[in-house]
């Protein structure tokens, strides 16, 4: 079944400033922590450090509910001391990598921040946007490492999405700029501790910013699907970095002072080759060739060459997939882009091609019939689906323990970290608001 249109919240205006895993049995069954210790009212003074201090943790397609498969002591700790959004993080659409980390550090949906995929085509200039492109152009907005750098704070970053374009006031200085190298395999070890060895400088050279983008487990996710034993050792490995962290920070007597933001970008469901919708058998109503369509999959973009009408070819695809005689078409819609869900927040910007494609949970869209019968796990779909809900932790000073808060867009999360860190934000689509209602006040 297709998501009806009011199932999120409608668009937000430019401010300033299925899979639960049963989650309450595992909840109950493998969350061994403490009790969390009586909170305070207020924010907590900081006791070693001259100033609050964020650490930004990204897993991966960690989808919500990944923390209840099995014990995971040093994120179950973070919870039981801190907030966290109970039924999950509510990513952007499309639910993929790069434009949900660019909106958590923008607080800008990908219409606006301008990384509206992880592959796309720029309509004006034919150029193609990868995960590769570090050129300014594309990124727009004004990130939270820009942000902090601007107003006289520093920051340091590992290996996420958009980090390293120069950009305004941030160069990516070296040693705390880490940058993505496909030919060299990442140690996260490595990478946890020299994050950890910051604590180590004075304190005026501390970065007030800190973010770090760990890959799992999505590719585990992508290779068996969400409820594979691979995706738990996986969860595990990532609760053993959090620990690093965690053992680290108590050895330099800053734990209780540094925050500690852990979230995901996406979710991840199963799919199989079987629960495809093949464009080549919409031909008796109209031919798609390939070189109209700048993505499939779990997202499906079309743009028709100059001369053919958008609004015909939509109409003509829809046809096609409500007559019955297409494989799975029910399950594939199509809108011309200023007529999808506006909750979706996905017209304004002229690198989304005219045409979309939703596709429903679990279902994919390709150009011919494969012969293969593998199943996996994929991501990308409409973020109203419960399955592309990744996790929200706050650990610090000014998060109160033991607390849950209802689930929130990621595009928040930019206000939450400039009112911790003390610093004016820039415009963004989150609300004014949402850091009072989630933080502690300050004494």
């Amino acid at each position: 079944m297709m998501i009806s249109d009011d199932t999120v919240s409608a668009k937000k205006p430019i401010s300033r400033c299925c899979f639960i895993f049963a989650f309450l049995f595992f909840s109950s069954q493998n969350a061994v922590v403490s009790s969390p210790p009586f909170d305070t009212p207020v924010a907590r003074p900081l006791k070693k450090l001259d100033k609050h201090v964020v650490l930004l943790i990204s897993t991966d397609g960690f989808r919500f509910g990944y923390h209840f498969k099995t014990n995971l002591p040093n994120i179950h700790r973070l919870i039981a001391n801190g907030t966290e959004a109970e039924t999950g993080l509510i990513p952007v659409f499309p639910t993929v990598t790069y434009p949900n980390h660019y909106s958590m550090v923008t607080g800008l949906y990908p219409a606006y921040h301008g990384i509206i995929n992880n592959r796309f085509v720029d309509p004006k200039t034919g150029h193609v946007f990868t995960m590769a492109s570090h050129e300014p152009e594309w990124w727009l907005g004004e990130p939270l490492w820009e942000t902090v750098v601007k107003q006289g704070l520093k920051a340091a970053t590992s290996i996420w999405p958009g980090s390293e374009v120069r950009k305004g006031s941030w160069d990516c200085p070296k040693g705390f700029c880490q940058h993505y190298n496909a030919s060299v395999p990442v140690d996260d070890d490595v990478r946890v501790d020299t994050i950890l060895s910051y604590f180590d400088l004075p304190s005026s050279d501390i970065p007030s910013f800190i973010t770090i983008h760990f890959d799992d487990p999505d590719p585990q996710g992508h290779q068996v699907g969400p409820d594979d034993s691979l995706i738990t050792e996986a969860v595990v490995n990532i609760d053993r970095l959090i620990g690093r962290f965690i053992d680290g920070f108590e050895k330099r007597g800053v734990f209780e002072d540094v925050t500690m933001i852990m979230v995901g970008d996406h979710g991840m469901v199963g799919t199989c080759d079987k629960k495809l919708i093949v464009l080549d058998d919409l031909a008796p109503w109209i031919k798609i060739p390939s070189g109209w369509v700048q993505n499939y999959n779990t997202l499906l973009a079309i743009k028709p060459p100059s001369g053919r009408d958008a609004k015909d070819v939509v109409a003509k695809i829809n046809q096609g997939l409500r007559s019955g005689k297409v494989e799975n078409g029910k399950h594939l819609k199509v809108y011309l882009k200023e007529n999808l869900p506006s909750r979706l927040h996905y017209a304004d910007s002229d690198r989304i091609p005219p045409i979309i494609g939703l596709v429903d949970e679990g279902f994919k869209v390709e150009q011919k019939k494969s012969e293969g019968k593998e199943c996996g796990g994929a991501h990308g779909y409409d973020n109203a689906f419960f399955s592309m809900r990744s996790i929200f932790i706050g650990h610090g000073p000014m998060f109160s323990r033991g607390r849950k808060v209802p689930s929130f867009e990621n595009v928040e999360i930019y206000n939450l970290i400039s009112s911790i860190l003390g610093v004016k934000a820039a415009p963004n689509n989150g609300s004014d608001e949402f850091a009072s209602k989630v933080l502690l006040p300050r004494k």
